[in-house]
């Protein structure tokens, strides 16, 4: 049984509260537990934080205790070089997922630091999106 992490940056503590319209009205519990559902016989440490360096530290830490990440960054992904050069640091699979179609949103959120990084992206799902992350990194780790 391996242990995949699933981060979340921030705002996402608003989620189902925060502009509903464009993320939907599960709640940051919801997309927990269907997490851990997709999980099959792996562990989720399912974390939300609005600070850039705890989502690092967490990283870090994923270095020696985690087989995958599956990471929504949230807005630190057109920002972050700090997150992409964490993420650089672990060696297992990386899972980037987005809530919304990002490409049909402002231009600026059309870059993403975290996808060099990346082993697959998947936006535009809703939170469908993280459960399909969840699967992919549980396949790769076997």
């Amino acid at each position: 049984m391996s242990l995949i992490y699933v981060l979340n940056g921030p705002n996402l503590n608003l989620l189902g509260k925060r502009q509903p319209e464009i993320y939907g009205h599960d709640t940051l519990r919801d997309v927990e537990a269907l997490c851990v559902a997709a999980a099959g016989d792996h562990q989720i440490r399912f974390l939300q934080s609005n600070w850039e360096g705890q989502l690092i530290d967490w990283i870090h830490e994923a270095r020696d205790e985690a087989a995958a990440i599956v990471i929504n960054p949230a807005a630190l992904t057109h920002t972050s070089v700090a997150v992409l050069d964490a993420l650089n640091s672990f060696d297992g699979p990386v899972v980037e997922v987005h809530i919304s179609q990002v490409h049909k949103r402002e231009k600026f959120r059309h870059h993403s630091f975290v996808s060099l990084r990346a082993d697959a992206v998947i936006a535009g799902m809703g939170v469908a999106g993280y459960g399909a992350a969840v699967r992919h990194v549980a396949t790769l780790i076997g």
